[in-house]
């Protein structure tokens, strides 16, 4: 493989495992993943280079916005500024729960 098609590769790679991390893998959320999938092999066959690298940049920056929009949000999260820590407090005693492989119960809400 050419540097090309290894750096493609890698963009490929790293926005797709943003789009499962950030945005999830449910079926109600699958069109976002299969949109780049889509899009990926469509400018595959793409001859002008100048083309393909902006939009290898563009993948590139929207895989960066993604991870970064997420890790702001946690951010916030943890300085408590003025947000509703109820689901980050579920999520910690979740992975605390889990880490000793216990798992905490639904909670019921009429």
């Amino acid at each position: 493989m050419s540097s090309e098609a290894l750096q493609v590769a890698k963009v490929y790679r790293n926005l797709l495992r943003a789009v499962k991390k950030h945005i999830g893998k449910e079926d109600t959320k699958k069109h976002f993943r299969e949109y780049v999938i889509e899009e990926f092999r469509k400018n595959s066959i793409l001859s002008d280079i100048s083309s393909i690298e902006q939009k290898i940049k563009l993948a590139r920056d929207y895989a960066v916005l993604l991870n970064s929009v997420h890790y702001h949000k946690d951010l916030l999260f943890s300085y408590n500024i003025a947000v509703d820590r109820s689901d980050e407090t579920k999520r910690v005693l979740g992975k605390s729960a889990a880490s000793v492989g216990l798992q905490l119960p639904e909670v019921y809400q009429p």
